[in-house]
């Protein structure tokens, strides 16, 4: 049963268990299950108080986010109406709290009149990530026991609170760190003579909330979320009037709009695909990844040291190994000089940044690659590179090490070609700074094993990345699909838009860097680079030349001062460049094309459905093998914003028709060519469907 009681002298105990997370989830009975448990301990004469306990590693990761699609009376309703219960009971109730107490989960807890948790447990309100606010009384009930101010920068802010932080505040009024049923349950003897002591009767202390609205509104804010705030700040607002229950109605109202509002369904998607993107379609689930304790990184570039890092920083070993002693020096003092500055800014202790140095080696010598479970390639974007590398490893690395390469475009099964153990070759596509950025893209090749494909998915949650699997293609998933967005961004050059334009546009609709700007940042050579390559391989696909002009005068962006615009310094803010802007006139002139005014909307409309009309062919051709896959890679990779939820949920969104519709006026213009509708996109559109029908035909 998911819910069931006993008496421990003369003490009611409650425990739900709904593993592993305990949510309070109504499919799963338990909010109805432990209102029923209520009733019949309340009903036993000799019952003193109640705790409130549940099985397993955490109390509850709060409400069941896959019920939230539904209506707002069935998602807000039945937790709801148990701390309604809870609130009418007659006997003192005392949650008991391990592992952590989030959203509705906590606010069953506040439901309760006292809280006891053990050392390490962990609190949190993180409604506002999801574009919300808690929804069964956190909004008014933490700010009873905590004051309004702290309440309200918690809500907020969605911070996970300690336990010691929560019994400072008087979210929580015992901890223990032995056994937490045990002491709950003499907590709840020792005070059941009190009577109730409800956090909905406790006064508000509300000294300086309009000074803190005022500062919270004053704060730079995600435009996704900015509603979710605002909400939490009326919430919040409206508890200081005398009526209780009408401030519960304010709340529930304002949860409520906001459970369909868009950013809310697009965050929410965004949470569940990051989660569904580990469960890989047609990968026995019951395969276990292998344990990977040791890594070695071939190059001591940029990404070997970024990679590196990722992997010290999760607590695994990483040995890098470059020919060239200068460059494992310098590796060296830049990799301990980040591990040194995250703990100067109090991200790691003293104690982890010692740890991490010393999990860090350093070898010039290919044969110290023996002994490790993994090795991850990351040298220089070129396939003759790669061979000998490859070829290397092949011949020294032990029999089974997985052997993986950081290419961001290359033929992963060329690669693989070049050992006698192609089963053991993968695709880990590190995204720059690759100890910074979520994503990593795992190709699999025509010949990775399942085996291989699982180890190196659970290695990606092992360094707290977030792995999309990939088929073998130019440019997997991401950069592939990023091709056709920079294709927009240039012909919009030509035709009448600038730079500044181009940028802005993008980042005022919710991009994290414009595209012109992403290319600055990541440095234009790069994409020079892969341009010479595919005019050779891919001529009949025709390219902007402005890139190219710009690269041909030495301009790579950033790190040469000059790119698209002018860069005065490190860090400094990004300049019109007046050179530039004259080069695209010509560069139009030469074209004979007249330059036109273009709007935000076109220049929008043009890139995102540029990404989606190749998404679709992805998916087409099994590169991708979700919508949801390609969303997540965007996401986590490309600066796409979360309150959109990706290029193939906001078409959806948008609707398919009036996507196709655009695209086919698009095709009547300048490089019509590259609007031809994807087939997968047309056929969803006869058919009715959009891209959510085949998340939900993978599962």
């Amino acid at each position: 049963m998911p819910v069931s009681s006993q008496i421990v002298n003369d003490i009611g105990l409650i425990v739900f268990s709904n593993p592993p997370l305990n949510p309070i989830s109504a499919t799963a009975g338990i909010p109805q299950g432990i209102a029923a448990e209520l009733d019949a301990l309340e009903a036993q004469p000799g019952v003193k108080a109640i705790v409130l306990a549940s099985d397993g590693k955490m109390f509850s990761a709060g409400a069941d986010i896959s019920e939230f699609d539904r209506n707002a009376a069935e998602v807000g309703g039945p937790i709801r109406a148990l701390i309604a219960r809870l609130d009418a009971c007659r006997l003192p109730l005392v949650a008991a709290i391990q592992g952590s107490a989030l959203g509705g989960g906590l606010e069953v807890a506040l439901g309760c009149d006292y809280r006891v948790a053990a050392k390490d447990a962990r609190f949190a309100l993180p409604e506002v990530s999801l574009g919300l606010i808690p929804g069964a009384g956190g909004t008014q009930r933490l700010p009873r026991l905590v004051g309004a101010v702290r309440g309200l920068e918690w809500i907020a802010a969605g911070r996970t609170i300690s336990a010691a932080e929560a019994l400072e505040a008087g979210l929580a009024d015992a901890l223990t760190g032995g056994d937490l049923r045990a002491e709950a349950l003499a907590f709840a003897e020792s005070l059941a003579a009190k009577g109730r002591r409800r956090p909905r009767d406790l006064p508000l202390n509300d000294e300086g909330l309009e000074e803190a609205i005022a500062a919270l509104r004053a704060r730079p804010q995600n435009p996704g979320l900015r509603p979710a705030v605002e909400a939490a700040i009326a919430a919040v607002a409206a508890g200081q009037g005398p009526d209780f229950d009408q401030a519960l109605a304010e709340e529930y109202r304002l949860f409520d709009a906001l459970l369909v509002s868009e950013p809310a369904r697009a965050l929410r998607y965004a949470f569940g695909a990051e989660r569904a993107v580990a469960r890989v379609p047609g990968l026995d689930p019951a395969l276990s990844a292998a344990p990977i304790a040791r890594v070695a990184v071939i190059g001591a570039g940029t990404m070997g040291i970024g990679i590196s890092l990722a992997i010290v920083q999760a607590g695994l070993q990483a040995r890098v190994i470059d020919l060239k002693p200068e460059a494992l020096e310098r590796a060296r003092a830049q990799s301990e000089a980040t591990i040194l500055r995250n703990r100067d800014r109090g991200r790691v202790s003293e104690a982890a940044a010692a740890a991490q140095i010393a999990a860090l080696s350093y070898s010039s010598d290919f044969a110290d690659i023996k002994g490790h479970d993994l090795v991850i390639e990351a040298v220089f974007e070129e396939m003759s590179v790669k061979e000998q590398v490859f070829k290397t490893l092949d011949r020294l690395a032990d029999p089974g090490t997985i052997l993986a390469s950081n290419t961001s475009t290359l033929d992963v099964d060329q690669i693989a070609a070049f050992t006698a153990r192609p089963e053991d070759v993968v695709g880990l596509h590190f995204f720059s700074p690759a100890n910074l950025m979520k994503l990593l893209e795992v190709v699999r090749g025509a010949k990775t094993s399942a085996q291989t494909l699982a180890t190196v998915m659970g290695f990606a949650r092992q360094i707290r990345k977030v792995g999309v699997v990939a088929g073998v293609c130019d440019g997997f998933i991401g950069n592939r699909m990023f091709e056709e967005y920079l294709r927009q961004a240039y012909l919009l050059l030509e035709e009448g838009a600038l730079p500044a334009q181009v940028d802005g546009a993008m980042e005022r609709w919710g991009m994290a860097m414009g595209p012109l700007r992403t290319m600055d940042l990541a440095g234009q050579d790069i994409g020079w680079n892969i341009r010479k390559r595919r005019a050779i391989e891919q001529p009949d696909r025709p390219y902007s030349r402005i890139p190219d002009l710009i690269c041909e005068k030495g301009w790579f962006g950033q790190k040469t001062g000059r790119g698209y615009y002018i860069y005065e310094g490190a860090g400094a803010k990004p300049q019109t460049d007046p050179e530039v802007e004259a080069m695209i006139l010509a560069e139009s002139a030469r074209l004979g094309l007249t330059r036109r005014e273009i709007s935000d909307e076109e220049i929008v409309e043009r890139c995102l459905y540029a990404l989606t009309n190749e998404g679709a062919r992805i998916l087409e051709e099994g590169i991708a093998a979700r919508p949801l896959d390609i969303d997540t890679v965007w996401m986590n990779g490309y600066g796409f914003p979360r309150f959109r939820g990706g290029p193939m949920f906001y078409a959806d969104r948008v609707g398919l028709p009036q996507v196709a519709a655009r695209m086919g006026q698009f095709a009547e213009g300048h490089h019509g060519w590259a609007w031809e509708v994807a087939p997968l996109i047309l056929r969803l559109t006869a058919e009715g469907r959009g891209f959510a029908a085949l998340n939900e035909a993978s599962k």
